[in-house]
């Protein structure tokens, strides 16, 4: 008898492990679950069957009258040695300077453009020089531009003999641009339902998007800048609609000018 105590002991302390072990099941496979979540599957778009597409573009432009100017104002002078063409040029050029600033232009808003000198040859083909040239240009921010035809005519009087380039554009090119793009994405769209639906077919979703930019340069030959405003924005040869208000007294129309956006869009076609 004392050996079947240990016996029956043993089987008792086994079944007990198994029922602890089948009631711990459930538990151990919520953990299981929570660090090996099934895998999710993203259910596809309807209508997005790039093997059928139309492609299209679409543009839209913005026409705003400008509340800022460039002018690029030069002082060109001529000596028979290096020093005295410095000399002659940096007094000239700080007199339309002086002449800026009185008219209520900050400092920050003149800059220094182009700043070249040249020797002068006898002529074409000879290597003697017979003097020095100094091209000295100044790029002056004008921030209110009513004023564009005053300020030409002080600087030309307090000594400017060149008067480079004039450019108007907009300090809020970001606002029309944006909303410009948003006008041209639209178009895009009008356009490919129209085609879709003349095809027999109902546009689906957007497959690829993009736009199309462009700049100019402008300026003289010596060096001519990109400018960076002028991005998508062309001048107008003439205004359209009502002149603004004073412009009656101003000698110089300032018309408007146009934001333009382009995109090229491609539609899935259900």
């Amino acid at each position: 008898m004392k050996q079947i105590f240990p016996i029956i002991n043993a089987i008792l302390a086994a079944g007990l492990v198994i029922l602890l072990f089948y009631a711990c099941l459930p538990i151990l496979g919520a953990q299981a679950a929570q660090f090996n979540p099934a895998p999710q599957t993203t259910p596809s778009q309807p209508g997005c069957d790039s093997s059928r597409s139309v492609q299209i573009s679409g543009s839209a432009m913005i026409n705003v009258t400008p509340d800022r100017a460039q002018i690029q104002l030069g002082v060109q002078s001529n000596g028979l040695t290096p020093d005295a063409v410095q000399s002659a040029n940096s007094t000239a050029i700080q007199k339309v300077i002086n002449a800026l600033k009185s008219q209520g232009i900050e400092a920050k808003d003149i800059a220094t453009d182009v700043y070249l000198i040249d020797p002068v040859y006898e002529n074409y083909d000879s290597l003697y020089i017979k003097g020095y040239r100094i091209n000295n240009i100044i790029a002056v921010t004008l921030r209110d531009v009513k004023k564009t035809s005053t300020i030409l005519a002080v600087a030309l009087g307090a000594g400017a003999n060149q008067v480079i380039n004039v450019d108007f554009y907009t300090s809020e090119l970001r606002k029309y641009r944006d909303q410009a793009r948003e006008l041209a994405v639209k178009a895009a769209r009008e356009k490919a339902q129209a085609l879709a639906t003349a095809a027999g077919s109902e546009l689906g979703c957007v497959l690829t998007i993009n736009e199309n930019t462009s700049s100019y340069y402008n300026g003289w030959w010596y060096g001519a800048s990109q400018n960076q405003w002028t991005q998508n924005t062309v001048q107008n040869v003439a205004p359209s609609g009502n002149a603004p208000a004073g412009s009656e007294a101003e000698p110089i129309s300032l018309g408007q000018i146009s934001i333009k956006a382009e995109v090229g869009v491609t539609y899935g076609l259900k």
